[in-house]
């Protein structure tokens, strides 16, 4: 194991200087950035992935990434065009197109904007500003553990909440039922488990440990990665996979948020690729792009390696045992403890460190992950990109 992380750690050193591509074995630290630059083809790891995990042929998966990316670069500029007539958006696989939704006030213009630029138009009753005004107040409430999360959903222009089966009937989730209707348009949804954390207790051959935890580095920035808050409090000393002392955790906060960044040193240092652990080759990322509701999504973590989805939903609120964690976006992509902290990427854009979610990649589940522009803001950060 060694001998194969110090051959990637080379490797690594002569992608940083001489261009070249990137290993098929884990090293220290993955990575992301902050505008997308021209990028070749899709990457091979990404295009097998997602043939595995979605079910797609090359021809297919080659054309999602293609169409997902012009998707993500358009919907900010609709966003803004559609103003307070904007709904939503997403990105509609079957079509291969961002849709926008658009309330019934939406003026000629707004809409021939929308349909010139290459996006299909759908009506919508609620505005977006109305419906995440509803999810804010709701943000607000204390929410009982029967209620797993609450959030967004463009497509049915409503807020969902998810509500565990076995407590639809208690009396304090009526009751936040309750006072969540009074905020606006909201949809209840029953679902079988609650998301939890993916930390895990110290076990050999993983990218690093606070303590007797395990994580998953997620991107690296200039000076260190980025990874979950729940891994590791501002101060913790971080060890590689080799028991050697990485740097310190500079800043975390869990709950209310997810985030966290570790400084890195003592010969350790930062690349710009996301780690495939040679079940696909690992990903150089370009950018931090962020994906619509609909796009593919692939994670990388250090338990159960490389796995693909779609983004189901974005800035949802997930009520954890230990409290409720806000903006992450969730997605249809498996995960395992000791993946917590590890890379979301969709194409070569960054999208953010995993968080938690209910499941396991035997039998499938849904993952949230905290959006690493947010982890950029928060702390100055720049992301390390190739």
């Amino acid at each position: 194991m060694r001998t194969a992380r110090l051959k990637h750690a080379l490797v690594a050193a002569s992608l940083l200087l001489g261009g070249l591509s990137a290993s098929t074995l884990p090293a220290a630290a993955d990575s992301a950035g902050t505008t997308a630059k021209a990028a070749p083809a899709a990457s091979e790891g990404i295009v097998t992935a997602m043939q595995r995990d979605l079910g797609l042929t090359r021809q297919q998966a080659e054309a999602r990434i293609a169409a997902e990316k012009s998707a993500a670069a358009l919907a900010p500029r609709l966003t803004r065009a559609a103003g307070s007539s904007y709904a939503g958006s997403w990105f509609d696989a079957a079509s291969g197109r961002l849709t926008v939704a658009l309330t019934p006030d939406a003026s000629d213009a707004v809409r021939h904007t929308v349909k010139a630029a290459g996006a299909e138009v759908r009506t919508a009753t609620y505005s977006a500003r109305r419906l995440d005004a509803a999810k804010a107040r709701i943000d607000r409430l204390p929410a009982p553990s029967g209620v797993s999360g609450w959030h967004v959903d463009p497509v049915a222009n409503t807020v969902v909440v998810d509500v565990l089966r076995d407590h639809q009937a208690d009396n304090d989730v009526r009751g936040f039922l309750s006072q969540a209707r009074r905020t606006g348009p909201v949809t209840v949804r029953t679902v079988s488990a609650a998301p939890r954390t993916f930390a895990a207790g110290t076990v050999g051959g993983d990218p690093y440990y606070t303590g007797n935890v395990r994580c998953s580095i997620g991107f690296s920035v200039y000076g260190g990665f980025v990874t979950a808050g729940h891994c590791g409090r501002a101060g913790a000393g971080v060890s590689g996979w080799d028991g050697s002392y990485i740097g310190t955790f500079q800043g975390s906060s869990f709950p209310d948020n997810d985030y966290a960044w570790v400084s890195v040193g003592n010969g350790w240092w930062t690349v710009p690729v996301v780690l495939g652990w040679g079940t696909v080759p690992d990903q150089l990322v370009r950018g931090s792009a962020v994906a619509p509701v609909g796009s593919s999504v692939c994670r990388s973590g250090s338990t159960s390696h490389w796995h693909c989805g779609t983004v189901l939903a974005l800035d949802e609120t997930v009520n954890y045992s230990q409290g409720a964690v806000h903006q992450l976006t969730k997605t249809s992509v498996c995960a395992e403890p000791g993946d917590s902290g590890g890379s979301f990427i969709t194409g070569d854009q960054a999208q953010g460190v995993t968080s938690g979610g209910w499941g396991n990649c035997t039998s499938g589940g849904e993952t949230w992950f905290q959006p690493v522009n947010e982890i950029l803001n928060r702390y100055g950060l720049t992301l390390h990109t190739y």
